[in-house]
């Protein structure tokens, strides 16, 4: 039995209906409350998304441990569920809340699966458009079934760039804003969605060539930044060491631009902690 392959399918099972009732409660009352930032907001569905993935998981896999945006971890460790279990379903029941109370179509459902430690797979579910990226570690990228690959665009003039901002912006956290404004002055042409996973699925896939951003969380990029691995590109912190979703800062490019992207935040003195960040979404 491929035990990997039947947590894909899981995966991809509980995004797409989580993200179908999604769909269908964002055309009728949302309600809509804010966490300990005003402008970090929450509605009915994220929690009862996050909640209906966890028991159809424990349905299956009663062992199963959990790590999500509304609902924490389920395991008494840290605050990142840091343990030694077995296998962790990593969730973010709506990546681009702030998107979707509003009505715009720009959001998704992200679920990762960890084992022993180490990220094996993982589904980004945008309904709005019916698309499905899935990943697993050495077996490639997908979107709808069909294998994809990052850009191999290598002018800079010619590529588009996406970044995201954390809640607390306004007090320029770790230089922020005098980051992007360094993007901005290189005549880069830079977009920001509000969603982190839809971000790294789009490098993924080659419609973005890099994404940067600070105070990121396991949930907003675990399935994503395997999928950019797997679909050929690079993925670090903004100090240049290796990607880890437990740490905040995350530079995700095909390649071809992660050295200048390095330099430009390197250029502005960022720190690479972001601890007390949160992204919005």
């Amino acid at each position: 039995m491929d035990i990997i392959q039947d947590y894909l399918s899981l995966a991809i099972q509980v995004a797409r209906e989580a993200g179908d009732y999604a769909r269908n409660i964002q055309r009728s009352e949302l309600k809509i409350s804010t966490k300990t930032n005003e402008m970090d907001i929450v509605t009915q569905v994220d929690s009862r998304n996050e909640q209906t993935i966890r028991d159809t998981v424990l349905s299956k896999y009663p062992d199963h441990v959990f790590l999500g945006e509304e609902l924490g971890s389920s395991e008494s460790s840290d605050d990142f569920g840091f343990s030694h279990a077995r296998v962790r379903w990593i969730i973010d029941p709506i990546d681009g809340t702030v998107n979707f109370a509003h009505g715009l179509p720009i959001w998704c459902v992200s679920v990762g699966v960890e084992v022993n430690g180490t990220m094996e797979c993982g589904a980004i579910y945008q309904p709005n458009l019916n698309e499905i990226f899935t990943v697993r570690r050495g077996h490639g990228a997908f979107l709808n079934g069909e294998r994809i690959s990052v850009s191999r665009v290598a002018d800079a003039s010619k590529s588009l760039f996406v970044t995201g901002f954390p809640y607390n912006v306004h007090q320029n956290p770790e230089s922020v804003i005098e980051q992007f404004s360094s993007f901005l002055y290189k005549g880069l042409l830079i977009r920001r969605l509000g969603s982190a996973a839809l971000d790294l699925a789009y490098v993924a896939c080659g419609r973005f060539e890099a994404f940067w951003e600070i105070g990121l969380s396991p949930w907003d990029t675990s399935a994503g930044q395997l999928m950019v691995r797997e679909a050929g590109g690079r993925v670090t912190h903004y100090d240049g060491t290796d990607y880890n979703i437990y740490k905040r800062s995350i530079i995700a490019t095909n390649g071809l631009h992660h050295e200048m992207i390095s330099d430009i935040i390197e250029g502005n003195n960022i720190k690479t902690s972001g601890t007390s960040s949160e992204s919005v979404s």
